[in-house]
């Protein structure tokens, strides 16, 4: 079958003027289907790719060559089948044969296919995923097929693509071909190739670290050439049976994360270190130290790699720390190291042997690889630069939570009869002492012209999430040589995209999404933010496309991880010490606000502002651009109570100042998130902003009707009215969102579109809500009234259409509330409103992981319609009413 493939390959071919294999050479089998690339400086220079399935080389003809970029699209032609003895062919091919010219081996390695159809299918269908492991080429690619013209040409065309993974790129994908411009086979440039210069290739196939068979094809003239031609006169090629073959780099093999550590016999347990994943590669006393990407940064720790060169050859996979003063693991003090040049103290951890000579140990245990390598480490004489990572056997837990005594990163369990296996496997794990992670930098945040923070966000699928701000762990040292890399990245548009991107505020500058930094902070809040998070330093070896929200993951032993409801943790401090909350110091962080909360301990001031961090996301969106009024109680909810709506002297520079029409005193604005802890400094239990327009105080921006009942009205009959008002709205054609007041009520919002050229006014928005519940009113005068008389509210509900006029609030979403048990106004989806709905169960407490799991809300902004249409609508219904 494979001879008919090639007849194509051969037809085009004299095999008495080129010296490429014609495919009759047998070629040993291997278990895994090949790649090679070749660089082709023919009429044109391309590169070619050929994927060995069902005997021969499906091969294209990529004529920019392959891109880690994501965006490039580059052309493949689709070419005749090769044979697979091609795979080790590098020379020359005649001028004026098929082809002629240089040919390189750029890279090889093996193949896999992706997804549940087969090779053939996925061709036919013209859609072929698959994952390469070259020595260069890492991770999932597609050819995608073209549609043919075939006025123009009678060959088919694909596109190559790189898919989004952790080897892609943004940006100058094909940097690649730039920097690798040697054979993988020989080293030779395409120059000493083409002059038959250099030594002869290392052929591709190897079993048990041997060679078995060279089947290196050259030109007419050259090294090959002559080695043939001494073969042919019974001479033996030397060394054919001893080379040894390395690969130039072996994808790591990543951990999973868990909760805790893996339960059960047969794992073991190492340390979690702290700095930057290396692979080192030594071949004839040369040393080469490669990042999880694969690039070249040997030259960044000239010791280690002097030291390394003692060692045999071999490949070691391991970790570059700093260490502390206790020995510790240390990733600022890696960065300062970095940063200055002072590499000298630097330690290498071995923890894993993936060759020994030429002999691949992937295969093997790892008991058994973790064996030789301390054995390979003593017998160089064990460098303390380079050090042998011990394990501990037994139960994961306890290990765990020595490292954590210890103030390390966490460990990493691994099963110990295991292959070693790139990408993210089963087989290691990893559990934390404390949260850390990398996080993509989207644009960092200023105040009066000084650095303050950074905005930071993940990649998911095609978006750039926002996860938080992280606003601490910057010295002097940090900020200078964090600057200039920020603003060498500055842009004009913001790079966040999907629910929840930040909006531009004034002093936030934003920044092209490629610096990767790493963190380490609280937890999650509800709404997928990282909480009280610090600045530890940039990660130069991680491209921005690599970094994705870390997710619980299902372990052997424990199910999916859910947040649930919980008291806000706070970090520990001596009592009485400040506390610092997103940048705010909150004095008398212990003094209680709430006593007893539920059976509880009392709701401290500290974790009031730790409860506006965690919702301060989602909460600012309906704060900003709006004069606010707060409620303040020094002395806790039951002391006395101040209502505040003016600035006051000494006011935190967080909170913005807005001039009202008719007041001569700046009213209260909170514009941004910290703004949330300055007014929890103040004991600001109660929020309530107006419903304006943001930016426009004149202009009404929002509807809110308050359904307030009377004291022995159930809840469930407040429910039904919510959703009685809901449907009258909608019937309006205005869409409405439902919140709870935070007491015995519900509020119904809705979002109004505004006529730019000619806003409405207040007076028109106030008549509207007031026509509505007097309609309302009148359908179910037994049930509702629009008049605020107490004597008048048994057995009813009052119709609050008040909210809606110039100054009048409404409780934020999300504001708690100065009632018994800390409540708070939760913002509710539709389904949630149904009649055993309990309003209490929503609390400072609870809320945040709630939230995290609720949709409400969403929406919110696709809700705005324009409230013109909908009061000629009401007034054609009023008159048919009438």
């Amino acid at each position: 079958m494979a001879s008919d493939k090639l007849s194509s390959y051969r037809s085009k071919r004299d095999f008495q003027k080129t010296a490429e294999p014609s495919g009759e050479r047998r070629i040993n089998k291997s278990n895994r289907r090949r790649f090679v690339i070749q660089k082709h400086d023919a009429t044109r220079l391309h590169y070619d790719l050929r994927l060995e399935l069902d005997g021969v080389f499906k091969s294209w003809a990529v004529t920019k060559g392959p891109s880690l970029d994501p965006h490039d699209k580059r052309l493949a032609v689709e070419v005749e089948d090769h044979p697979l003895d091609y795979g080790d062919f590098e020379g020359t091919i005649p001028k004026g044969q098929y082809g002629g010219g240089t040919v390189m081996l750029w890279d090889r390695g093996y193949w896999e296919p992706e997804g549940k159809k087969s090779p053939e299918q996925a061709l036919a269908k013209g859609d072929f995923k698959f994952t390469l492991e070259g020595e260069r080429l890492h991770g999932s690619f597609v050819l995608v097929r073209m549609r043919n013209d075939r006025e123009r040409s009678k060959r088919t065309n694909w596109l190559l693509i790189k898919h989004h993974d952790e080897f892609s790129v943004e940006e100058n994908g094909a940097s690649i071909l730039e920097e690798n411009v040697t054979s993988v086979a020989s080293g030779r440039s395409m120059e000493e190739i083409a002059a038959g210069k250099g030594r002869k290739p290392k052929p591709f196939m190897v079993e048990g670290g041997k060679v078995q068979a060279d089947a290196v094809w050259d030109s007419n003239h050259g090294l090959a050439a002559e080695e043939r031609q001494s073969e042919a006169k019974g001479g033996k090629r030397a060394g054919a049976a001893t080379a040894v073959y390395l690969p130039g780099f072996i994808a790591p093999q990543l951990c999973q994360k868990l909760e805790r550590p893996p339960g059960g016999d047969g794992w073991i347990h190492e340390i979690k270190f702290d700095g930057y994943r290396i692979q080192m590669r030594v071949i004839d006393g040369e040393a080469t130290l490669k990042t999880r990407k694969g690039l070249d940064w040997t030259a960044k720790y000239p010791e280690i790699a002097g030291a390394a060169s003692a060692l045999p050859d071999c490949i070691i996979d391991g970790e570059i720390c700093a260490l502390d003063e206790h020995g510790a693991p240390d990733f600022a003090a890696l960065q300062a190291a970095l940063s200055e040049g002072k590499t000298g103290d630097l330690v290498y951890f071995a923890f894993d042997l993936l060759y020994d000579g030429g002999e691949d140990f992937r295969l093997k245990p790892l008991t058994e690889r973790k064996m030789r390598l301390q054995e390979l480490l003593t017998e160089a004489g064990n460098d303390p630069r380079i050090r042998y990572v011990e394990h501990f056997t037994g139960g994961g837990d306890a290990v765990l939570r020595s490292a954590c005594k210890l103030s390390l990163e966490g460990i990493v369990s691994k099963k110990a009869d295991a292959a070693y296996q790139s990408g993210r496997t089963e087989s290691w794990a990893k559990s934390k002492c404390r949260a850390g992670h990398e996080v993509v930098i989207g644009a960092y945040a200023k105040t009066n012209g000084k650095f303050r923070s950074l905005l930071v966000g993940v990649f998911s699928e095609d978006h750039f999430v926002y996860v938080g701000r992280v606003g601490t762990g910057y010295g002097a040292r940090k900020v200078e040589t964090l600057l200039p890399k920020l603003k060498a990245l500055e842009t004009a548009k913001s790079p966040f995209t999907g629910l929840g991107a930040p909006k531009k505020q004034a002093e936030v500058v934003w920044v092209k999404p490629e610096l990767v930094a790493e963190i380490e902070f609280e937890g999650w809040t509800a709404d997928g933010l990282v909480r009280q998070a610090a600045f530890k330093g940039l990660r130069e070896d991680k491209a921005a496309r690599e970094v994705e929200a870390e997710r619980p993951l299902r372990s052997s032993r424990t199910e999916v991880v859910e947040p649930t409801p919980r008291a806000i943790q706070t970090p520990a401090r001596r009592r009485g010490q400040k506390a610092d909350v997103m940048g705010v110091l909150i004095s008398n962080p212990d003094k209680p606000l709430w006593p007893d909360v539920n059976g509880g301990d009392p709701v401290t001031k500290e974790e009031l502002a730790r409860y506006y961090e965690a919702v301060g996301d989602w909460m600012i969106e309906h704060l900003k651009g709006r004069p606010c009024s707060i409620i303040r109680a020094p002395d806790g909810v039951g002391g006395e109570q101040f209502f505040q709506r003016h600035a006051m002297p000494g006011q935190s520079k967080l909170l913005e100042l807005i001039k009202v029409f008719g007041d001569k005193k700046p009213y209260l604005q909170i514009d941004r998130i910290e703004g949330l802890a300055a007014v929890a400094q103040i004991a600001a239990v109660e929020l309530h902003p107006w419903n304006c327009e943001p930016g426009q105080p004149e202009v009404p921006g929002r509807l809110v009707f308050d359904l307030d009942p009377g004291p022995d009205v159930p809840f469930s009959t407040v429910v039904a009215a919510a959703r009685e008002m809901r449907d009258r709205l909608e019937d309006l054609g205005l869409t409405s969102f439902c919140k709870t007041t935070g007491g015995k009520g519900l509020h119904v919002v809705t979002p109004l579109a505004v006529n730019k050229r000619k806003p409405l006014s207040w007076p028109e928005a106030k008549a509207f809500a007031h026509d509505v519940c007097q309609q309302m009113a009148r359908n179910n005068p037994d049930l509702y009234l629009i008049k605020m008389t107490k004597s008048l509210r048994g057995g009813r509900i009052f119709l609050d259409y008040l909210r809606n006029d110039r100054m009048a609030t409404a409780v934020a979403p999300l504001s708690p509330r100065a009632r018994p048990g800390a409540t708070v106004s939760m913002p509710l989806t539709w389904t949630q409103v149904k009649s055993d709905l309990d309003p209490k169960r929503f609390t400072i407490r609870t809320v945040p992981a709630l939230l995290s799991k609720s949709s409400a809300w969403k929406d919110y902004c696709e809700g705005q319609r324009p409230l013109e249409q909908a009061i000629k609508k009401l007034g054609r219904t009023g008159k048919h009413a009438a």
